[in-house]
């Protein structure tokens, strides 16, 4: 990676991390003006039509989006600005910055690109725990919106929810991170994390909530969750249905994951 390529805003990464370690409800910040302006337009082209065969399509009742984590797929600019994400420089810098030793994960193990159609969905959900081909645990994700057309009013925020230990989901919706373009969401989750999308995504036809989704891992906690795949939560007029219970339980399992993520 050329010393010369500078893709992101380091000093407002900096800047966004001095409350990061006392955020509610858990370590969190948010880095607006996240990728330098030029670059940022190169990233954006590149996506792929929503339409395209190449994505992976979740379509349940607790996810809609769809994903794409194959290097081969991306173009020249999306490549590299990713190895700069996944290079010992960056991840030194974000390992200093959380204060525990991060690791890159170089096959980019559910991230990469994510999109959400207008209806698109994602229920309150804690991520997978334990690395299922690696054995470390996950740590950080950064989260970054490159939608130009997103408005406040479309919806599609990120809410961070509470951890509520008597029923062990999310308790108290605590705040929400609107998708604004070029806007980072960088968060810990190993404190009981519950994210996901919180407000109706109501755009308009042709318009898409677009992110990169980049992981770090670290060497595994004493008490770490072994759990290998997402957890989902019900959203309220879910509760109490068995359907939506075994559904949840299904998509947590390696096992039984892939059995549900499409159900037409």
């Amino acid at each position: 990676m050329s010393q010369t390529y500078a893709p992101i805003n380091l000093e407002a990464l900096e800047h966004a991390f001095e409350h990061f370690h006392n955020a509610h409800p858990f370590n969190h910040a948010v880095v607006d003006n996240f990728i330098e302006p030029a670059i940022l337009d190169d990233l954006i082209k590149e996506f792929l039509p929503y339409d395209s065969p190449k994505w992976f399509y979740y379509k349940n009742a607790i996810e809609d989006k769809k994903a794409l984590n194959d290097w081969n797929a991306f173009g020249p600019n999306t490549y590299r600005f990713l190895s700069y994400l996944n290079s010992p420089t960056f991840v030194e810098k974000l390992s200093r910055l959380v204060g525990v030793q991060l690791y890159a994960d170089n096959g980019l193990h559910g991230g990469g690109w994510h999109s959400h159609g207008r209806g698109g969905n994602l229920n309150p959900h804690m991520d997978y725990s334990i690395h299922p081909k690696l054995g470390l645990q996950r740590r950080v994700n950064i989260i970054i919106y490159v939608s130009p057309q997103m408005q406040e009013n479309y919806g599609g925020h990120l809410g961070l929810w509470e951890h509520d230990a008597d029923i062990g989901r999310p308790g108290k919706l605590v705040s929400e991170v609107a998708p604004q373009c070029n806007r980072a969401l960088v968060f810990d989750t190993t404190q009981n994390s519950w994210h996901g999308i919180s407000r109706p995504l109501e755009q308009p036809e042709g318009v898409f909530r677009n992110s990169f989704a980049i992981y770090y891992l670290c060497d595994p906690l004493e008490n770490a969750d072994p759990r290998g795949r997402a957890l989902f939560a019900p959203r309220e007029e879910q509760k109490n249905n068995a359907d939506i219970e075994e559904l949840i339980r299904l998509r947590s399992g390696i096992a039984t994951s892939a059995k549900v993520y499409r159900q037409d």
